[in-house]
C-alpha cells in the first residue's frame, strides 16, 4: 500500500507511520520528495486497517495497490477457472457459452414450463430457468410456488435433459432448493446478504451471483469472495444492469462494460442477463449478441410461453419462437 503524508507532516510523524507497519512485518521504501514524504509498504494488508493508518497524525491519504478480493482475484489464479455444470456441460475459459433459458416464475401447472423447456432444448439452450421463490417489489405481486414449483423443473429435468437453475432467498430454504437443482442461483436483490452467501459457500453446488442494482463491480467481485473464502469455489457472475435515470425506455441500465472487466480481474465465469438488464423485450436480441460480443461465457434469458399474461416480467420474456430464431443468430455469431 502507498501512504501519502501530508506536506507539513514532521520527521517524528513519518517514522510513527513506518514504526507501526515495520511492526507488523511490512518493508518500507521511503520516497522524500520537494513538498511531502510518500512510503510504500511491501507486506500483507490484512495485517492492518487502513482506516487506523489514515487517522494517524501526519497522514493524508492511504492508496490500496492490490484489489481487496484475492480468491476472486487473479492474483491467486491466472488461469480461467472452468466450472462443471453437470451432465458434462462446463461453463468458463474456452467452452462455448452456455444458455439458460425459461420463464421469471415457475406458474401453476407444468404444460406451459414443459412448452418452454422443450422449445429451449430443441433450440440448444443448456440450462433450464425458472423461479420457484420469488422476490417481488410489491407484496401483492405472485410470490413463486415454493416446493411444488421446484417439482415442476424437477420433472421437466427429467423429460428433457435439460439442467435446472432457480433462485435461493433465504438460508433456511438453501436445503430444499439444493436437493432439487443442480445450480441455485443469487438474485440482484441479495448480492450483499453475507449471511446467504457464507451459508452457499458450504453448499457443493455452482452458484449464480448476480449483480446488485446499485453494485459496484469490487462489491460484486467481493460478494463472490464470500462465497469461495467460505469453501465453494463454483461461482458464476451475472451481469443484470444496475439502477439509471431513464426507466423509460429501459428497466435498468446494462453494463456491457462490466464484463471484460470481471474477466480483466477475475477468474470467474461471467454471464449476462439481457432480460432484466433491459426489462423490454425488443432488446433482448441486441444486447444478448453484445454480450458474447464482449466475452460473457454465458446468457440468462427469460422465455414464456405466453408472455403476455405471465405472472412475472411478461414485458421482457421472448415468445419460444422468438428465443428459437435469437438462438439461430447467436450461433452464427459464435462462428465469427
Amino acid at each position: 500500500m502507498i501512504i501519502v503524508m501530508e506536506p507539513q507532516a514532521n520527521e517524528t510523524q513519518i517514522q510513527n507511520v513506518a514504526k507501526k507497519l515495520e511492526s507488523l512485518g511490512f518493508k518500507i521504501v521511503f520516497n522524500r520528495g520537494e513538498v511531502m514524504t510518500v512510503l510504500a509498504a511491501i507486506g500483507d494488508k490484512r495485517l492492518i486497517e487502513p482506516a487506523s493508518l489514515a487517522s494517524m497524525e501526519g497522514v493524508r491519504e492511504v492508496k490500496l495497490i492490490q484489489e481487496p478480493y484475492k480468491l476472486v482475484g487473479r492474483e491467486s489464479k491466472m488461469e480461467d477457472s472452468v466450472i462443471d455444470l453437470g451432465h458434462g456441460v462446463k461453463i468458463g475459459g474456452n467452452q462455448p457459452p452456455v444458455i439458460m433459458a425459461g420463464p421469471c416464475s415457475v406458474e401453476k401447472g407444468i404444460d406451459g414450463l414443459l412448452q418452454v423447456a422443450y422449445g429451449a432444448k430443441e433450440a440448444g439452450a443448456q440450462v433450464l430457468r425458472g423461479g420457484a421463490f420469488k422476490p417481488r417489489t410489491s407484496p401483492y405481486d405472485f410470490q413463486g410456488l415454493e416446493e411444488e414449483g421446484l417439482k415442476y423443473l424437477a420433472e421437466a429435468r427429467e423429460k428433457t435433459g435439460l439442467l435446472i437453475a432457480t433462485e435461493v432467498m433465504d438460508t433456511p430454504e438453501i436445503g430444499l432448493v439444493a436437493e432439487y437443482a443442480d445450480i441455485l442461483q443469487i438474485g440482484a436483490r441479495n448480492m450483499q446478504n453475507y449471511k446467504l452467501l457464507k451459508a452457499l459457500g458450504k453448499v457443493n453446488k455452482p452458484i449464480i451471483l448476480k449483480r446488485g442494482p446499485a453494485a459496484s463491480i469490487r462489491e460484486f467481485l467481493l460478494a463472490a469472495e464470500y462465497i469461495i473464502y467460505a469453501g465453494n469455489p463454483n461461482v458464476i457472475l451475472c451481469e443484470r444492469g444496475v439502477k439509471g435515470l431513464d426507466s423509460h425506455y429501459t428497466r435498468n441500465i446494462f453494463d456491457i462494460a462490466a464484463i471484460p472487466v470481471i474477466k480483466k480481474y477475475s477468474h470467474l465465469p461471467v454471464i449476462a442477463d439481457p432480460s432484466h438488464a433491459t426489462g423490454r423485450r425488443f432488446l433482448i436480441e441486441p444486447m444478448s449478441k453484445a454480450a458474447i460480443a464482449a466475452g460473457a461465457h454465458g446468457l440468462m434469458i427469460e422465455v414464456h410461453h405466453d408472455p403476455d399474461n405471465a405472472s412475472s416480467d411478461g414485458a421482457q420474456s421472448l415468445t419460444i419462437d422468438q428465443f428459437k430464431a435469437l438462438m439461430s443468430q447467436l450461433k452464427l455469431l459464435c462462428k465469427q
